[in-house]
């Protein structure tokens, strides 16, 4: 590394003096609220584009600090993870998430994630691929069923499918029973990112449309998890030994028992949301793009065709699938599910060489960092050949982190890409999704990187 590539990796610049990240002046205060609340996207990629791989944004009370380089991100996320707690927007959400595994922090985090770490142990996972072959059956099935008819929501569809992925894999529940599930967390992330964008400065208790329904929401997701709890005390598991269970057994053990029932509300709220969401919407972004290249879609399934043949997936199917997991990375770079990350610098620091105060908003942003000239080329066309692994590259390993990275890195990652797998594989071996011409696909930066209004297809078969 030369004497600059060191600065950028923490540390501090070559002059041995920590400096200013640039960036816009407060006068664009207004601009940047607005971009804010309506274009979070262009925001950071226009900040990436104009002022480097560091930029410190000033936005009302909040000064937040840009970082866009691989080295710097893995500083900031792993090297020295210690300094550094979960920032702005988790911070925010907290008011509409709780403290769950998403917005904990400290010995409560630490906690929970050892709860539930067990569940998504490798030969665990191994063993739940029948479940999720079984339940992409089913998808299979719902989407046949629409052949040559009116568009569906494919969206909605996958969606139903990881949630049922979820409740047999991880509760050990039907969470087929619960059909207002998905407008209760549309609520729920609406209200976080208002947090968000408000900083948190709006009380609750106001009588706004948005408040109100997400306190409705909330008084749901309440409800389904009260039942959860309720229908596993009366039907235990004795042998159990997933996370509807753990959960259970881990806040029964808090001496004031409404710590409990709170730690119980939001971990398993939280887990409803991450569990579902995020496989959901990378496979949304995978079938828009596939349909948008008809040559990946047609490799996709000549391989599917080889390699399954007309039967379900298994666990050493993950291996063959090489292509739809080319796919689907690809798919992960363009469109993270995890957009943003958050971090707040609990004592000064200095990365890539400029001064970061303690207190500070520090922001990593996959979405960019994916489009970053310098560690791909042609950033912005999907190519799934990127991610050949006979192909040589020489990418940092933090150029691509579509799951997080360091300590917090998501805990349900090879279980959401066995889904994704799985899915996108018998999906091209027998059916054609076309979109609607004239739905316009938009990104939406939510807690992950959703498309708004949902993704209407054609169905047909091959």
């Amino acid at each position: 590394m030369t004497a600059v590539d060191d600065a950028v990796a923490g540390g501090r610049a070559a002059s041995g003096e920590p400096r200013v990240p640039p960036g816009p002046p407060r006068s664009a205060t207004l601009t940047l609220l607005r971009q804010l609340a309506g274009d979070r996207l262009t925001l950071m990629s226009t900040a990436a584009r104009t002022y480097g791989d560091a930029v410190k944004v000033s936005i009302g009370p909040k000064t937040l600090y840009f970082f866009n380089h691989p080295d710097t991100a893995k500083y900031v996320l792993a090297d020295n993870a210690g300094n550094y707690e979960k920032g702005i927007g988790y911070q925010e959400a907290k008011r509409a998430l709780g403290d769950g595994l998403l917005t904990s922090a400290g010995e409560l985090w630490r906690k929970q994630r050892r709860t539930i770490q067990p569940v998504f142990q490798s030969k665990r996972i191994t063993g739940l691929a029948d479940v999720v072959a079984t339940e992409a059956q089913a998808l299979l099935g719902r989407l046949r069923a629409h052949a040559g008819g009116p568009p569906v929501d494919v969206l909605g569809e996958v969606t139903g499918f990881t949630l049922g992925v979820l409740g047999h894999t991880l509760l050990d529940a039907d969470l087929g029973a619960f059909d207002s599930i998905g407008h209760s967390f549309e609520a729920v992330q609406d209200q976080a990112m208002f947090e968000m964008e408000s900083m948190g400065m709006v009380p609750l208790w106001l009588p706004l449309p948005k408040q109100r329904r997400f306190r409705r929401a909330r008084r749901d997701l309440q409800r389904i998890v009260d039942t959860l709890v309720a229908d596993r005390l009366a039907n235990p598991r004795p042998d159990g030994d997933d996370v509807l269970t753990r959960l259970i057994h881990s806040t029964s053990l808090e001496r004031d028992p409404r710590v409990g029932a709170r730690r119980m509300r939001d971990e398993l709220t939280t887990l409803l949301l991450a569990g579902h969401e995020t496989t959901a919407s990378t496979l949304g972004w995978a079938l828009h793009l596939v349909d948008d290249h008809p040559e990946v879609a047609q490799r996709l399934h000549e391989e599917a065709v080889a390699v399954l043949g007309d039967r379900l997936p298994t666990f050493a199917d993950l291996a063959r699938l090489r292509y739809t997991a080319m796919v689907i990375n690809e798919s992960m770079r363009l469109f993270p599910p995890v957009w943003i990350l958050t971090r707040r610098a609990l004592g000064e620091d200095v990365v890539g060489g400029y001064r970061v105060p303690a207190g500070a908003d520090v922001m990593v942003c996959p979405y960019t960092m994916h489009r970053h000239p310098s560690f791909w080329t042609e950033p912005d066309r999907f190519d799934p050949d990127r991610f050949d692994p006979d192909r040589p590259n020489d990418r940092p390993r933090y150029a691509f982190i579509p799951f997080g990275a360091g300590p917090r890195f998501c805990v349900g990652n090879h279980l959401g890409l066995m889904e994704a797998t799985f899915v996108l594989a018998m999906l091209a071996r027998e059916l054609r999704l076309t979109k609607v011409p004239g739905h316009e696909v938009v990104a939406e930066p939510m807690l992950s990187l959703r498309l708004r209004g949902g993704l209407p297809m054609r169905v047909s078969r091959r």
